[in-house]
């Protein structure tokens, strides 16, 4: 399974002292499994917007550190600055990336608050997602009278902080903590320097809409002379159009709150209508900061399949047709080493990350790892590579299509397996490393390389689970296979069948040293019996079917 990412973006009240900054993203760097990705200091507002992401334990220690530090060396009693602001870290969000739920981002931010109200004494408010009542959602209800009148408020009844006491912090403030979305800065660019046109654009699309005209063109208005809106397009979209001296042309600026209720190609296109309507063009579009990798997938597969494109294609060439689509190198050049999240906090020194050869050599060398376990889980992914290039191959059909994008996750499962089975044979070994001078250290050391032999059963278990659902796959597919392809189908099955006998093998290697827990022992000897008759079925039909 991939890793869990969280993205954190604390707003720390100093924008103007780099040497403070700098010693509060010290803090950040410091954490193995988490990635500085970047420093925005404004010196009129006097604040700094960090940004970071990794796993989500890791998030959550790099955040309290950095907020610690920050709580140390900024003092809210003495802070001037344009922007509305109520603490040293005035607000910290957590947002979820990959594989990780709303839910489990909202536990987070209780686990943070927590922390910083307990440790710091630093009185905390839950906000967006996290929030424990509706008056606290919206982070600026929460803000309202700012530092300075938070001595008082912070007393009110309905004001209560969610963690920590009724006082306020003199020197650090109070702070929102909370889960939400990921918001993705979207702008399109339109071949005019008119900002009128822009405008008018974005009040069509987004979610607040415009004002409501009589057939004169004057403003409606309700009995409380409030105006009347008729909504805009989108829903989660927050939009205006401005020009850009740099760029001499207008765009339309966006805000997507929640891009899996509006995606980018959804407004993308709507806007390239409502261009074409004002005899204007869409000319290409920019994402500011970093995106989630499945907003830009999502995109790509949206575009392959209206050009009747196949979307069991690399993930890499489904990304392309996003930038392409979408023309993202319109103004400046899109890099995805550095705007996908995902991609930049990949550590340097997966195996997967590196070149071939590169592994090739490494696998050669006297070194555990990469070992038996990470070819298997390649000889998975190759298998699922070799399918999917069959399936391109094969004749156009919806059914084929949706078994060839799963054929790709599964691809994505094995590759991940590769250094997963590598981390877990560490794991083994630095359990045999324990110190064992006396009977206490002795019966930890034991009970530790138990615990390691679990470990190392997850991965090859997990290979052979999906080398189950890929066979699974296989089985409805062959028929429908290109017949010039049938021999890297057949590779593809051979592949497979190396990758499941890999991994039992593996699974085989630490079962039989569990000495301490015979009942799971037998589960996962369950397990591997109903696989295994499951799999002897499947490789029958697909033997007897695919004759080469």
């Amino acid at each position: 399974m991939a890793k869990k990412i969280v993205e954190c973006v604390p707003n720390f009240s100093e924008g103007r002292r780099q040497s403070i900054i700098a010693k509060i993203s010290k803090q950040i760097d410091l954490i193995d499994g988490v990635k500085l990705l970047d420093v925005d200091m404004g010196y009129d507002t006097n604040r700094t917007v960090i940004t970071f992401a990794g796993t989500p334990n890791e998030v959550v220690l790099a955040a309290f550190n950095a907020i610690k530090r920050a709580s140390e060396l900024i003092d809210m009693s003495k802070h001037k600055g344009e922007h509305l602001r109520m603490g040293a870290t005035d607000v910290c969000p957590i947002i979820p990336v990959s594989n990780i739920s709303m839910e489990e981002c909202i536990e987070l931010s209780k686990k943070l608050g927590k922390k910083i109200a307990k440790e710091l004494s630093i009185p905390v408010f839950l906000y967006e997602k996290s929030a424990s009542n509706k008056s606290r959602i919206n982070l600026a209800n929460i803000r309202s009278g700012e530092y300075e009148g938070m001595s008082q408020k912070i007393k009110e009844v309905g004001w209560c902080p969610d963690f920590g006491e009724s006082e306020i912090n003199k020197s650090a403030g109070v702070t929102a903590v909370g889960a939400r979305e990921f918001l993705i800065a979207y702008n399109v660019n339109l071949n005019t320097k008119d900002k009128k046109k822009a405008s008018d654009i974005a009040l069509d699309i987004r979610e607040q809409g415009r004002a409501k005209r009589d057939s004169d063109g004057k403003i409606i208005r309700d009995s409380n002379n409030n105006i009347i809106k008729v909504p805009g397009k989108f829903k989660n979209v927050k939009a205006v159009g401005w020009y850009i001296e740099e760029y001499g042309r207008a765009q339309v600026s966006v805000n997507l709150t929640n891009y899996r209720t509006t995606s980018m190609h959804e407004v993308f296109e709507e806007i390239r209508m409502q261009a074409n309507k004002r005899g204007l063009r869409v000319t290409g579009s920019e994402i500011v900061g970093l995106i989630p990798k499945e907003a830009i997938v999502s995109s790509g597969k949206y575009f392959l399949k209206k050009q009747n494109e196949s979307i069991a294609v690399p993930e890499s060439d489904i990304i392309q047709a996003a930038v392409n689509s979408l023309g993202l190198n319109d103004i400046s050049l899109f890099d995805s080493s550095k705007m996908i999240i995902e991609d930049a906090v990949i550590e340097s020194d997966n195996f997967i990350n590196k070149k071939m050869r590169f592994f090739l050599d490494e696998l050669s060398r006297k070194k555990s790892t990469p070992g038996g376990g990470c070819v298997s889980a390649l000889s998975g992914a190759l298998s699922c590579s070799l399918v999917a290039m069959a399936i391109n191959f094969s004749k156009y059909s919806s059914a084929l299509q949706k078994n060839g994008d799963k054929v790709q996750f599964l691809r994505n499962d094995f590759i991940d397996l590769v250094q997963k089975d590598a981390d877990a044979f560490s794991f083994v070994m630095k359990a045999f490393s324990l110190p064992r001078k006396n009977e206490e250290q002795k019966n930890k050391r034991i009970i530790r390389i138990q615990e390691s032999y679990k470990v190392a059963i997850e991965p090859p278990l997990s290979m052979l689970i999906a080398g189950n659902a890929l066979l699974k796959i296989m089985s409805k597919v062959f028929k429908d296979i290109n017949m010039s392809c049938i021999s890297d189908f057949g590779v593809g099955i051979e592949m497979i069948r190396s990758s499941i006998n890999g991994a039992l093998m593996n699974i085989n290697i630490n079962l039989k040293e569990i000495s301490d827990d015979q009942e799971y022992v037998k589960l996962i000897e369950k397990k591997i019996d109903s696989i295994k008759k499951s799999n002897k079925k499947l490789f029958y039909k697909l033997d007897k079917g695919v004759i080469i």
